[in-house]
């Protein structure tokens, strides 16, 4: 298939552009590179870009391909505190404009980057499926929720999405992030040996590793619409569902020097959910996700000590989202709507 992948210059996209090409697929990247020299190792990018805010894709600009993978987002809960206006814009409305100019192009499958975030926070012993209400409790993730409901209002037979409702995403990728708990929990481990958890540890997330994402959509990819049409999906494992002091105590295991450190019970995030990915299995029979919360923490570790990640770069804008469009910002390469501004359009 011809594919655009959008925010493909980005944590996620850096690595599924090859996943797609490996598959064959030609691909198409779209993004407005707002984390231009964010690199943590080398990336295999895509045969061809438009450099292009997906506020104002046209659908002359899409014809001729076969699907979308929508990643491009501002992508966690501190960005949406920062400024709601920005994420209701570009992951709500742009989101929306972008699938109408894909409907209108003739482009027939829109797969949406979405997330488990919107469960919100569930019952101690609840696990929770596509079909529960959705408790978003955050900037973000209500734009995620009623993103959904947007694509789903458009879809027919000419246009058929599917909802990805990623676990908390975590592992080694060009454009790294390390403001996800499993990175983020190594990453602490490595350049201060010690191991911060900011609550009680109690918290359950259900984690995936972004090579796993990128295998689920090649599989949604090689069926037929219609196995897939207007739905969602829980994508991870569920043997892959954790709480936060579960992580740590794995991190532990592997750097038995470091101390597992609490902050106790001023966490302000109140999410806390367990996931059932029976849907993808039952859907998805020989899809195989290949990754652990072990063998992920193994890889970010020795990719921490292969690049002699140092304690400054860890707390640098480089792989924090927020403080590079803080960056941005406050030398006027970005404008009061993250727009590139001036010379930087």
């Amino acid at each position: 298939m011809r594919i655009i992948v959008t925010g493909n210059h980005g944590y996620i996209g850096s690595v599924m552009v090859p996943t797609l090409l490996a598959a064959g697929h030609v691909v198409t990247g779209l993004d407005t590179h707002f984390y231009a020299g964010c690199d943590f190792g080398p990336d295999q990018a895509a045969p061809a870009q438009l450099k292009l805010d997906i506020r104002d894709v046209t659908p002359a600009q899409l014809a001729g391909y076969d699907a979308i993978v929508h990643l491009a987002a501002l992508s966690n809960d501190p960005l949406g505190d920062l400024n709601e206006t920005w994420t209701y814009d570009i992951n709500l409305q742009a989101t929306l404009s972008l699938a109408r100019a894909a409907k209108a192009a003739g482009v027939r499958r829109f797969i949406y980057a979405s997330s488990c975030s919107i469960y919100g926070a569930s019952g101690p012993d609840d696990i929770v499926a596509e079909d529960v209400p959705l408790k978003p409790l955050t900037s973000y993730a209500e734009t995620k929720a009623r993103a959904e409901e947007g694509l789903a209002q458009l879809a027919d037979s000419a246009f058929s999405p599917v909802f990805l409702r990623n676990a908390t995403a975590y592992g080694v990728s060009p454009r790294l992030r390390v403001d996800l708990v499993l990175n983020n929990l190594a990453g602490w481990a490595w350049t201060t040996g010690k191991i911060h958890i900011l609550s009680d540890g109690s918290p359950w997330r259900p984690i995936v590793h972004i090579e796993d994402i990128s295998r689920a959509v090649v599989a949604m990819l090689a069926v037929p619409s219609q196995v897939t049409h207007n739905q969602a999906f829980n994508i991870g494992a569920n043997s892959e569902n954790y709480q936060v002091r579960e992580l740590a105590a794995i991190i532990h295991e592997l750097v038995p020097h470091c101390a597992i450190e609490y902050a106790g019970h001023n966490n302000p995030d109140p999410r806390s959910y367990r996931v059932d990915f029976g849907k993808l299995t039952r859907t998805f029979p020989e899809l195989r996700l290949g990754w652990t919360a072990r063998t992920g923490a193994q890889e970010l570790l020795a990719a921490y000590e292969q690049a002699g990640l140092t304690l400054e770069q860890f707390q640098g804008r480089r792989y924090i989202r927020i403080q590079q469009l803080k960056y941005l910002l406050s030398n006027g390469q970005l404008d009061g709507a993250l727009r590139w501004s001036g010379a930087d359009r």
